[in-house]
């Protein structure tokens, strides 16, 4: 079995402050897509909110440093989370794919500590602890160099950058002209750096950023990696320098909207966003708002999703693939919005690769058709339940092209109306367990067909009404 203790202190800084930038990462996912999993006081919490992140960090900082061992750690990190979650939260696959992730690296560390302390005897036969790569890293720390007035650094992407080396973040250190710089200092002196202030004059803090970081292995003998954050092509001789000195050396730059690290050592390089994006509710709300403003111009409501991403930039200087591929990876706009479609509404026209937006609102219920049956009425057989769909279609159809309703949407509202899933009511009354095939093959009033990779549900008598 492997040994259970934990590493040096320095790596169980190490180990818990990845558990806790990964606690987080799972907070806002499952905020964004099941925030039904968090308990009812953490719902509408801005997890991406820097206090509520440290907040956070502090809480489970102060109850993981308790643990004596791994087993221990695992269990108070168990504890933490039921006070954070449902209990139907464990059988999720993002709190299960989680907890595997951090089971995993509290075997690395505790795999590292053990090579870290191996003896070998020397030939006095006195026993002395083997030097390894691994030890050294484990008592080492690594040195944030930043020249403000090249690259601001938020909290969220200082946060990524500590993923990026392997050795705990000890030390931070801004140089810039403070007084030109409003109450940058402030925020930066809370969030844990030492100031250096230089004169104003252009490349002033580069000239006090290299002469500094030219002996930073003088004055902190312990660093191991340095992450050296500005644009200045200036810096790569004191990146060459700290290399020769034996550290590992993060080259950190900015292009456009996006960080740049590259890992001097291997080559390795990671990009990162420095626009501080929108949570995914605040973000539908905006588009909710373009939407809005266009239409009271134009008389519209459908518009060209180009068109609203177009706005959007210019609105908030943000791409809106950028931001949903922020919340989900490998996601485009378009991809994301189709499963929100109680806010927005997506259309994709038949042999058109341009797709389509407008709001989705809810039907008054004062306008009802005589189909009211849907909200009065239990479903208690077949026809019962063809009514109600009918009912739901017809106060549907009006907000699609071509009165047809995708059938996702169809299901969505059946839910909401009876709190109870259609496949589930197929299921009780006996009747096909697939919504699609029931539509098609036991019904004669609807019209299902496949636009794109949508399937719309429309009524055929509707349908031909419009034709005529």
């Amino acid at each position: 079995m492997p040994n259970d203790n934990l590493p040096s202190s320095s790596n169980d800084t190490s180990l818990i402050n990845k558990i806790s930038y990964n606690l987080h990462q799972v907070i806002i996912t499952i905020q964004e897509q099941q925030p039904e999993l968090l308990l009812d006081k953490y719902r509408n919490i801005n997890w991406h909110s820097s206090r509520n992140q440290s907040a956070l960090s502090l809480k489970l900082t102060n109850l993981l440093s308790q643990a004596q061992d791994q087993s221990t750690l695992l269990q108070n990190l168990q504890c933490f989370l039921k006070a954070l979650f449902t209990p139907e939260s464990f059988d999720s696959p993002v709190l299960i794919k989680f907890l595997e992730t951090i089971r995993q690296l509290s075997y690395s560390e505790s795999e590292s500590n053990k090579s870290s302390h191996c003896l070998e005897v020397d030939s006095s036969k006195k026993f002395l602890p083997t030097v390894t790569a691994t030890s050294k890293q484990q008592t080492g720390i690594a040195i944030l160099l930043l020249d403000a007035e090249n690259i601001q650094l938020n909290a969220e992407t200082e946060k990524f950058l500590t993923t990026v080396c392997h050795c705990p973040l000890h030390v931070k250190i801004a140089f810039a002209n403070w007084c030109s710089m409003g109450k940058q200092d402030f925020e930066f002196h809370q969030r844990s750096y030492d100031l250096i202030h230089v004169p104003a004059g252009k490349d002033n803090a580069d000239g006090k950023m290299i002469a500094f970081g030219s002996s930073i292995h003088e004055r902190y003998p312990q660093v191991q990696e340095v992450l050296v954050c500005s644009s200045d092509k200036v810096m790569t001789n004191l990146c060459n320098h700290l290399q020769q000195n034996g550290l590992i050396v993060y080259r950190v730059s900015q292009q456009g909207n996006h960080l740049k690290i590259l890992n001097s050592n291997t080559g390795e390089t990671h990009i990162r966003s420095i626009l501080e994006m929108p949570d995914f509710n605040k973000f539908i709300k905006q588009i909710q708002g373009i939407i809005i403003s266009e239409e009271k111009t134009t008389s519209n409501q459908w518009f060209k999703l180009s068109q609203i991403a177009q706005i959007y930039q210019h609105k908030y200087n943000l791409d809106i693939n950028e931001v949903t591929s922020h919340h989900y990876p490998g996601k485009t706009a378009k991809d994301v919005l189709i499963k929100y479609q109680s806010d927005v509404v997506i259309y994709q026209p038949l042999e058109n690769p341009e797709a389509y937006v407008a709001l989705f609102r809810k039907p008054q219920l004062n306008k009802l058709n005589n189909n009211n049956f849907a909200l009065k009425k239990e479903v208690t057989s077949k026809a019962d339940l063809e009514k109600a769909l009918v009912a739901i279609i017809t106060t549907l159809m009006s907000k699609f092209p071509n009165n047809y309703v995708p059938i996702e949407i169809l299901s969505s509202h059946f839910n909401k109306q009876y709190s109870l899933g259609v496949n589930k009511m197929l299921g009780n009354l006996g009747l096909s367990r697939n919504f699609r095939a029931f539509l098609v093959n036991d019904c004669n009033c609807f019209d299902v067909h496949r636009i794109g990779d949508r399937w719309q549900v429309g009524l055929k008598e509707a349908l031909a009404t419009t034709k005529n």
